[in-house]
């Protein structure tokens, strides 16, 4: 390959802190906080989402200190989070978080899908009830073409059209959370049957289990309120280290708050059990109850709006994904062309077959939500378990500069505390989840072979430990596809 010997000048530093810290807010801040209150009542109690919110907080706290020490201290790796798994653990780790986060990009634009038709839901009823009627996937499906082909012609404003969905996001949470928390709190309403062990029926309340299993089921639901903690890092060749750094704890500070008002202050109103019953989005039905049909209406709308431009956003976004993988040879040239606009389309194309792929999926899902949360939570796992882990690998091979802004000691229990999270997340999501991101990663070994074949076709595609790591996905991907057809997976699919 030829290589420019011009050296080019350094990419200026465009963006500040409060730009920065804007950009990890809006990235976690998707269409799912207008759900929180029913999905984290749907199998916990207060008392267990309160635990919830501490555990998720402190690991999430950690993960993005890695990405505070890790941008400090490979200010270089600015392609992705994926950089750091190739970097640590070879090839083929790269590879599969790559193609994960990609996966993780493609469910979640589905997961926008299904609570958009929840949202048409409230005006049309009852044809889109649940995100996956006919009507629903039939409709998402025109919506994830029409984008497609919007972002394949040059999307010229496509971040003014994120600016008014932000806007969008942020109005109707922060009238929701200003209306419970002055008009309508009942603190004692907050004490009723606190852990979950009673039943009332005139309450909706039934007996949850126990405090370890309602905390384990709600791991997932914020797993993905924080899909996009990263942002910064994603974005870090646009400021400096230090920004980047500002940036990931802020953006996570101020979206913790902000969702857990959002799923506690409910329970000063209304009951576990009639939280876990309400439609998506569950803030609409909460606020329609409270004040009157405008509130459902205002809710609706702002979730409209602000799904269909974060929609378009990642529309651009999951094509650029493996784009950038090509370009580095990570995935198969194929993915690296672009057209005349200068977008990545063969990426673009892959990647709605992909999304209406996975609408099939919705169809035959019995909670088409919780489906599609649990399905993109799993698959981005693998990112940050590896980005941990590097850290970890770094410290261990005393490859841990002196100079870093981060004491070596508290780079190791950052390390240590966020990996061991992330493996306490694969094991909350239970094998029905972690079998079926297994099988996406196992059709994505496909693109791998191809993509070795054209970087290095005399060379082994596996080394010795990577034929294990094959071996183990493909031997779960089978597993995975057997119990789809003996009907052993219940908390996917629709009971035959």
């Amino acid at each position: 390959m030829a290589v420019d010997k011009q050296a080019k000048p350094a990419p200026t530093k465009q963006l500040g802190v409060l730009a920065m810290t804007l950009l990890v807010i809006s990235a976690m801040f998707g269409g799912g906080v207008y759900n929180i209150p029913q999905n984290m009542a749907q199998s916990a109690a207060l008392g267990a989402i309160l635990i919830a919110w501490v555990v998720t907080g402190l690991g999430v706290f950690f993960l993005a200190r890695t990405f505070q020490i890790l941008a400090d201290i490979h200010p270089e790796m600015t392609s992705g989070i994926y950089m750091y798994s190739r970097a640590g653990f070879g090839k083929l780790s790269g590879f599969l978080i790559a193609w994960g986060y990609w996966m993780s990009a493609a469910f979640g634009n589905v997961g926008y899908a299904v609570l958009l038709m929840d949202a048409l839901n409230y005006f049309f009823p009852p044809y889109f009830q649940g995100g996956n009627t006919w009507q629903a996937i039939t409709t998402a499906s025109i919506i994830i073409w029409a984008l497609s082909i919007f972002v394949m012609r040059g999307v010229k404003g496509i971040s003014v059209l994120n600016l008014v969905g932000t806007i969008a996001k942020f109005i109707p949470v922060a009238v929701f959370i200003f209306v419970l928390a002055f008009f309508s709190l009942r603190y004692h309403m907050m004490g009723t049957d606190f852990w979950g062990h009673l039943r009332d029926n005139a309450l909706h309340d039934r007996p949850l289990g126990g405090l370890f299993d309602q905390v384990k089921s709600t791991m997932l639901v914020t797993l993905w309120m924080y899909i996009g903690i990263e942002g910064a890092v994603v974005m870090s060749d646009k400021a400096d280290g230090r920004t980047v750094s500002r940036a990931t704890i802020l953006g996570f500070i101020i979206s913790t708050v902000l969702f857990m008002l959002v799923s506690i202050l409910p329970f000063g109103v209304f009951s576990q059990g009639e939280l876990a019953a309400m439609n998506a989005p569950s803030t609409a039905a909460i606020l329609s109850a409270i004040v009157g049909k405008w509130g459902g209406v205002f809710i609706n709308i702002g979730v409209i709006i602000a799904l269909l431009s974060s929609w378009l956003v990642w529309t651009l976004l999951v094509a650029e994904l493996p784009w950038a993988c090509a370009k580095d040879g990570t995935f198969p040239k194929f993915f690296a062309k672009t057209n005349a606009n200068g977008v990545a389309s063969n990426s673009l194309w892959v990647s709605t077959l992909v999304m209406q792929a996975a609408m099939a999926l919705v169809f035959f899902s019995n909670n088409a939500w919780n489906a599609m949360l649990s399905i993109t939570g799993v698959v981005i796992l693998p990112a940050y378990i590896g980005s941990a882990a590097f850290l970890w690998k770094v410290i261990a091979k005393k490859d841990y500069p002196k100079t870093a802004r981060y004491s070596l000691n508290s780079a190791l229990v950052t390390s240590v505390l966020a990996t061991l999270y992330g493996f306490w997340l694969v094991y909350a999501a239970g094998i029905s989840f972690i079998l079926v991101g297994c099988a996406i990663y196992a059709i994505g070994l496909l693109v791998f072979v191809w993509a070795r074949k054209e970087q290095a076709p005399k060379e082994p595609l596996f080394t010795g430990s990577e034929k294990v790591l094959v071996m183990l996905i493909i031997i779960a991907a089978l597993t995975s596809l057997w119990m789809l057809f003996t009907g052993h997976l219940p908390q996917i699919y629709k009971p035959s």
